[in-house]
């Protein structure tokens, strides 16, 4: 388009040179009219053309000094393009929405620097090379070893997961199976989901007397109740860092067991393994500030 505008632009100008004084009033307006005319339609030509190589340009330099941005951000650096014309030149450079902080940030491929399960985290901002949080659950399950229940996923990937394994196990992506009333979800492979089948069981086979007790023979119902006996003792704030402490000792898939045996909610041992773990303990308090009921003023009749 732009060689037609020079070719118009010249014929014109030669037109021009010939005939000029020969012209009517009425055929130099026109004549000037659509010059100036072709000269609007090139410059608007050189700005676009100048416009796309700009953007992608200042996208990557723009990434690679904030690590993570948002696409509010990209537009104001870009100066308000079209949302379409920013995607077209993010899938240029090979982005990566974040799978936390609902997809709101965005990086390049070539930036992120993943760990063993593909992960990678900048200022508590979670990607994945497997993609947005549905892909990263179901690869996630699929390489596990024996499952993964809810709350088990939950620690690896640092965002509540209930809902999108709920939703590939209604799509047949992945399966799901209650083990000791806690439900796992498995690969949506048979031949994988077998094997993490047989791997769970394993897990749940461990006799409870390894816990506590030192005597391998009792039978694992004499140990329960030894060790509900044990747990009854206990205030809340002990019972839940020795259910953390068990669950470690577990490993993976400790923290449905344990709170199937104990009777407590999963999520209430993973919280006690976890402050055992950052060593966050207080000895003078049973709970933190401000938890438990609120003090309840018991209501006097009026004279």
């Amino acid at each position: 388009m732009r060689a037609n505008c020079r070719i118009l632009k010249r014929s014109l100008l030669g037109h021009c040179s010939r005939k000029i004084y020969n012209m009517n009033p009425f055929g130099n307006l026109v004549f000037l009219r659509t010059l100036a005319l072709t000269n609007l339609v090139e410059w608007a030509n050189s700005l676009i053309m100048n416009k796309a190589r700009y953007t992608i340009q200042a996208i990557e330099k723009f990434l690679e000094h904030h690590k993570i941005v948002t696409f509010d951000q990209l537009k104001t650096t870009l100066g308000n393009p079209a949302r379409c014309t920013i995607f077209r030149k993010l899938a240029e450079l090979e982005y990566l929405s974040s799978y936390s902080h609902r997809g709101k940030y965005y990086t390049l491929r070539s930036i992120a620097h993943f760990g063993v399960l593909g992960l990678w985290n900048y200022r508590s901002v979670w990607f994945s090379r497997f993609g947005n949080l549905i892909d990263t659950a179901e690869a996630l399950v699929h390489g596990s070893e024996a499952g993964y229940t809810a709350a088990e996923l939950k620690d690896v990937l640092h965002v509540k997961t209930k809902h999108v394994l709920i939703q590939l196990a209604r799509s047949g992506r992945l399966q799901r199976e209650p083990f000791d009333s806690v439900y796992v979800y498995l690969s949506g492979e048979n031949q994988v989901a077998d094997r993490q089948r047989r791997a769970r069981n394993v897990h749940l086979r461990r006799s409870s007397a390894s816990l506590i007790v030192v005597n391998p023979d009792l039978a694992a119902e004499e140990a329960k109740a030894t060790i509900l006996l044990f747990c009854s003792m206990l205030n809340e704030r002990q019972r839940r860092l020795y259910a953390g402490l068990e669950s470690l000792k577990l490993g993976h898939g400790g923290d449905a067991h344990i709170a199937s045996l104990l009777g407590m909610d999963p999520h209430t041992v993973a919280r006690g393994r976890q402050e055992l773990m950052s060593e966050d303990l207080t000895h003078d308090r049973v709970r933190a500030a401000g938890a438990g009921r609120l003090p309840q003023e018991k209501k006097r009749r009026k004279s």
